[in-house]
């Protein structure tokens, strides 16, 4: 078994923060990234946490990725926003347009939210859950490199093209629903390559299209869908919202999130926000429905486990594998 070390969430972020003030990131943006891979990692997205930052790093200090970008955020109408991030980091953009964008869909009952020329976002739920968490309703979509094909063909079209949803729930936690289009995240994925191990068999196809269980070989290959040609489906209408509404680079376009050569690869993320029709009556409304879920034998509400992984975090803190502490400590302490 792999060695840990236990960090309290604070911890995490202090540390991470820290590795990316050492490579040039300012403040605020070292801030928003830390407080998104650590959310992650406190749910239990271990590809979208530590595992993601010395490649992140990697590609500030190539100019891959723009630190220092400034978030321009324009009205395309009423209730509809466009983020342009810059090329640099998701996570500002992302934070910068759900505070507004929350305020309009609050205001006027719904607002629209692209991003445009970003990068990896991370773990979605970590997004709609602030949405959430101020009483609205929300779904999140975000394009990727290439990594999927169109069912039947071998060439990748697609990113893995995750989508999430949330809907508060007046005095408990928001539900929560986050999944990739592809049956398992791409970075779950790169996390076995980089620890030296296999993957189960069903998750990617080589690049001949054949199944494999090597990391190596399924990251020059292509991720398999979930659903088959229902997942990409899915994927192909995640791609119209993230990339081609938005203006931002199609998946076929876009560069890798983990190397640091190339171009960025300016990527798009998508969200809707929506104030409930009925706020009189849509608490006990949806407590009903989601409470018979909870009550039925054998069921399980999707996004049960997350929080209580989440909970458990807050208390405990979180096991991260110690080469990923090792390197962001370098990282901190000027060893890039």
């Amino acid at each position: 078994m792999e060695a840990t070390e236990r960090l309290s969430l604070c911890n995490a972020e202090l540390l991470i923060k820290s590795a990316f003030l050492a490579v040039g990131v300012p403040d605020l943006a070292a801030q928003s990234v830390a407080n998104a891979l650590v959310a992650a990692e406190a749910e239990g997205q271990v590809g979208h946490g530590f595992s993601r930052v010395e490649d992140y790093a990697a590609q500030v200090q190539s100019g891959k990725i723009a630190a220092a970008a400034e978030v321009i955020i324009s009205h395309k109408g009423i209730s509809s926003l466009l983020a342009d991030a810059g090329f640099g980091f998701a996570y500002p953009a992302l934070d910068a347009v759900i505070e507004k964008g929350s305020e309009v869909a609050l205001e006027h009952g719904c607002a629209t939210m692209g991003i445009t020329r970003s990068h990896h976002c991370g773990a979605l739920s970590v997004q709609v859950e602030k949405l959430a968490k101020q009483g609205l309703m929300a779904i999140m979509v975000a394009n990727a490199p290439a990594a999927m094909a169109p069912f039947g063909a071998k060439d990748p079209v697609f990113g893995t093209n995750p989508i999430a949803f949330a809907a508060p729930r007046p005095g408990k936690d928001p539900l929560v629903v986050d999944l990739s289009l592809s049956r398992v995240a791409r970075g779950k994925v790169m996390n076995a390559r980089k620890a030296g191990k296999d993957i189960p068999e069903g998750w990617a196809l080589d690049k001949d299209g054949n199944p494999t269980t090597s990391a190596e070989a399924a990251l020059e290959g292509t991720m398999l869908p979930i659903g088959e040609a229902k997942g990409t489906a899915l994927a192909l209408m995640v791609e119209i919202l993230a990339s081609v509404m938005t203006g931002a680079s199609k998946s076929t376009e876009a560069s890798s999130f983990f190397s640091a050569d190339g171009p960025p690869p300016g990527v798009g993320q998508f969200l809707i926000a929506m104030k409930p029709m009925d706020t009189e009556h849509f608490a006990a409304r949806i407590d009903t429905l989601l409470s018979l879920i909870e009550t039925m034998e054998g069921a399980r509400l999707p996004g049960s486990r997350r929080a209580a992984t989440i909970a458990k975090a807050r208390v405990e803190g979180i096991d991260v594998p110690v080469r990923y502490v090792d390197a962001v400590r370098k990282l901190a302490e000027g060893h890039a």
